[in-house]
């Protein structure tokens, strides 16, 4: 798969092919299920399968204090879709320039001499352009004077019948369902970063921690979790704490993890924490007494989990 940043970086053999649209974080089901339609459009077109998104995420450009935490970042995003078996991801800029495109200079600039796409797929609630001008019908008509093809895709239902989207998603993860999260997006939850330094607070309470900065992402994903964890081919197992870390007056979201039966150096190693069970919400705790006495409960909860495998 080929990530091309920006449309100045389309080729050729990039255009002509069958593309949807859209944020897909966490790449859940329903995402998979539009994934799925424009594999077997390109398959039948013999074109290119693409995939468009966005960075930062729209809402995240217009107002970053209240947009909702990421289920994936970028990075993990890119696998996920490569996973898939998508051809190509364009990822777009979403700035000024862009924001301010209307839904006709949208669908001119990008979709008709950028993209020449013969097919575009979308979700049932897709909209785009200024001010979220652009919709299904819009599309509908500007394709049929442009000569490509545009098809919605229905919602898919959770065993609760309710619709799964990154919202629904999100909620999961911030009531604690974290099962229902996982069946939602139909694979795990892992999140990959560089190993960086830190206060070396855990290592004090004997539990040194590999800690990983989310570079102002804010995560969907809180609390603490047995993992598994991955690094140079290996893996391990671990308990983690993802959060603003309360007890020692935390002022941006980390990811922690304590490794288990692990000695060696970490520093500056890129890492995959895979989240396999969530054990508890994060609270401030009184101090560090306090604090280690929670981690090693946390640490017992999580080899109960791996025990019971």
């Amino acid at each position: 798969m080929e990530l091309i940043r920006g449309i100045h970086n389309i080729r050729s053999k990039h255009q002509h092919g069958v593309l949807t649209i859209g944020n897909f974080d966490g790449v859940h089901l329903g995402h998979q299920t539009i994934l799925s339609r424009v594999k077997s459009l390109a398959k039948q077109y013999q074109s290119p399968a693409g995939v468009m998104i966005f960075e930062p995420q729209p809402r995240e450009f217009f107002a970053p204090e209240s947009a909702p935490g990421r289920i994936t970042r970028m990075r993990d995003k890119i696998e996920l879709l490569q996973q898939q078996g998508i051809d190509y991801v364009l990822c777009l800029p979403f700035n000024n320039k862009l924001r301010n495109l209307d839904a006709s200079e949208f669908c001119n600039l990008i979709l008709k001499e950028g993209l020449h796409i013969r097919h575009l797929v979308v979700g049932d609630d897709f909209r785009f352009g200024c001010d979220r001008q652009g919709d299904f019908e819009y599309l509908s008509r500007f394709g049929e004077l442009s000569e490509f093809d545009v098809e919605s895709t229905s919602s898919v239902l959770s065993q609760n019948n309710e619709r799964i989207s990154s919202t629904l998603v999100r909620q999961q993860l911030e009531s604690g369902r974290f099962d229902d999260a996982l069946r939602s997006m139909g694979h795990s939850l892992v999140m990959s970063g560089r190993v960086i330094g830190g206060k070396q607070l855990g290592r004090t309470i004997g539990f040194p921690t590999a800690n990983v900065h989310l570079k102002g992402c804010e995560p969907a994903l809180r609390g603490v979790y047995a993992v598994s964890f991955f690094v140079d081919g290996q893996q391990y197992q671990g308990v983690a704490n993802i959060g603003v870390r309360p007890t020692v007056d935390g002022k941006y979201p980390l990811l922690e993890v304590h490794v288990f039966d692990f000695d060696g150096d970490l520093y500056h190693k890129y890492v995959s924490v895979e989240f396999n069970c969530f054990i508890r919400p994060e609270r401030k705790m009184s101090g560090l007494d306090e604090l280690e006495k929670q981690i090693q409960c946390d640490k017992e909860e999580a080899l109960r989990f791996f025990r019971n495998l």
